[in-house]
């Protein structure tokens, strides 16, 4: 099972772009952050970036609704792809690409859960725009 959830604040406001296809994809990094007492009783804390990845329809209500600093959950699966940089050199990148999202508040005034409106069919790997 490949699953990722989390809940975080987004980074920057949603890059909206459109493949060769015309298919809507929303790109936003959202930090996550992790808070505990160590063995002395002081407070730590570590905060972990995501780069999401949303498409189809959902891409589009995140790129009207959600900015910088917007509190979301987020449901989807891990997925790392392999590049080529302009140097030559093999990168990866691990992405979470979202197939829920759930405002939780902060910036809006309301929650509102915004389910991936049921068109979720795969895309082909030549379709993504990066």
């Amino acid at each position: 099972m490949n699953k990722a959830m989390i809940i975080g604040n987004l980074g920057n406001d949603p890059e909206l772009r459109y493949t060769q296809n015309q298919t809507p994809v929303a790109t936003f990094s959202v930090a996550s952050t992790e808070r505990w007492k160590d063995f002395d009783g002081n407070k730590q804390e570590h905060t972990e970036w995501h780069r999401v990845v949303v498409w189809k329809g959902l891409a589009e209500v995140c790129n009207e609704h959600l900015s910088k600093g917007s509190k979301v959950f987020i449901e989807g699966k891990l997925r790392t792809r392999k590049w080529e940089d302009q140097d030559g050199n093999i990168r990866y990148s691990t992405e979470i690409i979202a197939r829920d999202l759930e405002m939780l508040g902060g910036r809006q005034e309301n929650s509102e859960s915004v389910p991936d409106d049921g068109r979720d069919a795969p895309l082909p790997e030549n379709d993504i725009p990066f």
